[in-house]
């Protein structure tokens, strides 16, 4: 997956250094703004990049009562506010940043956290959060070749 990436940004390289500099950052923030759309929908839907389904919750008490936790899973970690974008001119970062990228960084490596501070620690099931799974490489190649394109 790397690789291709590296394909990409060989191929693009000398495409931009034709732009200028606001022009530049303009195509990455949009860029970033439809990677950050689809990575939300795939978190929406439940699903690591490479398409399998999240493992499920574990089912507690407090989750079969009526009228508590009713969430879906990262509800608000999928709120921009949260999922963030980050444009320059050299390139575009989309993921989390601060507290939120530690609790990110938690479910999408399967790690050994707290559950609440002070509390009991859970070893948390790999849920993949963030990764460029093949649809949204196209997706960007389409948008580069778009804006390109005379």
């Amino acid at each position: 997956m790397a690789d291709d990436l590296h394909a990409l940004e060989d191929w693009v390289t000398p495409l931009l250094s034709q732009l200028t500099s606001p022009k530049r950052r303009a195509l990455a923030r949009k860029i970033g703004l439809a990677l950050r759309r689809k990575q939300a929908q795939r978190i929406a839907s439940q699903r690591n990049p490479d398409g399998t389904a999240y493992e499920p919750r574990k089912t507690t008490n407090a989750r079969l009562q009526k009228g508590t936790i009713r969430r879906t899973m990262f509800e608000k970690l999928r709120a921009a506010r949260h999922l963030r974008v980050e444009a320059e001119d050299d390139g575009v970062a989309v993921g989390f940043f601060g507290r939120t990228a530690r609790i990110a960084r938690v479910h999408h490596e399967g790690l050994r956290d707290l559950v609440q501070p002070g509390g009991p620690s859970y070893k948390y099931p790999a849920r993949g959060l963030l990764a460029m799974n093949d649809e949204e490489r196209e997706l960007v190649k389409d948008m580069l070749l778009q804006h390109l394109a005379p």
